[in-house]
């Protein structure tokens, strides 16, 4: 059997340490004058376990390229979100467009009760305790652009009190 040296080499996988999870693929079509062109748009998470978390979109003419664009902007799209332990400090309801998820933290040992790509994105944050729920829309690039929104609105007892000036104590009552 001949060999076949015209075929590209498998991609280096860099091992950076972070968990990245593709979402959505979908294939876009622009009618044109002489046909239709095909593109392709992929929306991935990026995280590192810890408390960390990005997204972003990519789009080009073949899913791996689309896949590496989405990756590489995600990565530049990082954020820290505030974390107790291996749940969320408090209930919040993130909102984008007609989607929304309420996220309420969860003793340990609950596990990740959450719809598909929510659950996604609390898998790449590191949070392991958490009951979440979806409500408007089941569309996964607004679910995961809720949830987003839910996370960086999180603030620990302790970042509350420095904005304010007091105690932890003061403000738990």
């Amino acid at each position: 059997m001949a060999r076949d040296n015209n075929r590209a080499p498998k991609r280096a996988e860099e091992n950076d340490g972070l968990i990245k999870k593709t979402i959505v693929v979908n294939r876009v079509t622009k009618v044109v004058k002489g046909g239709r062109n095909m593109r392709f748009a992929a929306l991935v998470v990026v995280g590192d376990g810890a408390g960390r978390i990005g997204y972003a979109m990519g789009k080009a003419a073949e899913v791996p390229e689309a896949l590496d664009k989405a990756t590489t902007r995600a990565k530049k799209n990082m954020f820290k979100c505030s974390l107790v332990g291996t749940s969320i400090p408090h209930t919040v309801l993130g909102k984008f467009g007609r989607g929304s998820v309420l996220m309420m933290p969860a003793s340990e040992g609950t596990g990740v009760i959450a719809g598909g790509p929510v659950r996604a994105v609390m898998e790449c944050v590191g949070i392991k305790d958490i009951r979440t729920k979806s409500h408007g829309t089941n569309n996964p690039i607004n679910c995961v652009k809720a949830a987003i929104e839910g996370l960086k609105e999180l603030r620990t007892a302790e970042q509350i009190a420095a904005i304010r000036g007091k105690s932890v104590e003061e403000i738990n009552g």
